[in-house]
């Protein structure tokens, strides 16, 4: 009967982490698929097979100025999955700014640069695909780095990623009305289209009237003004109804995290309400957590970088 909530509430005391509700847990779910833990379901309801079952601690909801962080250890776990990422390919960037991103990643790990130990360090661990062409770049900008602490590092890496195009976007597969592989995602500004790496659509929320799921069709429905020739409902067809459902739940969420003054209490026929759910945000917003933590909740603490310093030597 433990809910997910008092599990991920666990894992953040474990941590320290005040800032929580910029984090998930992820799970591969019965289906196949990575599903973000329901907090106010019970775990028991939410995992059918506990066989070779793990939890992924990550980043769930991406600001977009990374200074509204206020916590140290917030900006370096956000550094950390920058950093992941970066290396498996999915925060994808030009040549100038992925070695701009590894410098900064060095610095935090390895301080001012030194010859020797950079080479050695670009020779040990893989932080981005194709780095070997990258090196020459990365040891540059490393240079120009001196004197800057790991805590400036992670700022200056975050404020680097956030100028990027895939800064905390999941793509979601799906087909629009005509056919066409596209790819869904959802951020604070509202609903994306890409195709490929290239955006090629925003539905803000503010155009958006209503966001829905029927089957395995994600529904978006547009706010009257948008033009009288244009469709006030826009179709996309993913590959399940439990994937499609599972996108408007995060959809459903960055609405809340983001644009909503408060936790939503009870459900309500309101923008992002679909028929027979009675799923809705769990947590502090994004407004109640800035007030909370401007008020110097409490003492800033000492982060523990062993575990990202431990092939310093």
């Amino acid at each position: 009967k433990v809910l997910g909530g008092d599990f991920f509430n666990k894992v953040c005391g474990h941590l320290k982490l005040l800032e929580k509700e910029y984090f998930g847990l992820e799970f591969r779910h019965h289906s196949g698929n990575y599903v973000w833990l329901e907090l106010l379901k019970p775990l028991a309801k939410q995992i059918k097979y506990t066989n070779n079952l793990f939890f992924r601690f990550i980043v769930k909801f991406f600001p977009p100025d990374p200074g509204q962080l206020r916590r140290g250890l917030t900006r370096y776990l956000f550094a950390l999955q920058i950093k992941q990422d970066l290396s498996n390919g999915s925060l994808t960037c030009h040549d100038n700014s992925a070695a701009l991103l590894v410098s900064h990643i060095l610095q935090s790990e390895v301080g001012d640069y030194d010859e020797e130990l950079d080479c050695h360090h670009l020779e040990m661990k893989q932080y981005v695909p194709n780095q070997e062409y990258l090196d020459h770049k990365i040891v540059k900008f490393h240079k120009k780095h001196r004197g800057m602490s790991p805590a400036q590092a992670d700022i200056q890496l975050l404020e680097v990623a956030r100028r990027l195009d895939m800064y905390g976007i999941r793509p979601h597969p799906a087909h629009d009305g005509e056919g066409m592989r596209i790819n869904l995602a959802v951020t604070h500004s509202g609903v994306l289209v890409f195709q490929g790496n290239t955006k090629i659509n925003t539905f803000s929320w503010a155009k958006i009237r209503k966001l829905s799921f029927k089957r395995k069709y994600f529904l978006i429905k547009l706010h009257d003004q948008i033009g009288p020739s244009c469709k006030d409902t826009l179709e996309f067809s993913m590959a399940s109804r439990d994937v499609c459902k599972s996108f408007w739940k995060n959809c459903v969420e960055y609405h809340a995290f983001f644009r909503l003054p408060e936790e939503p209490r009870s459900i309500q026929k309101a923008l992002l309400f679909s028929k027979g759910s009675s799923f809705r945000y769990s947590g502090r917003t994004q407004k109640q957590l800035l007030e909370c933590m401007g008020s110097g909740e409490k003492k800033r603490s000492q982060i523990d970088r062993r575990l990202q310093t431990s092939n310093r030597t």
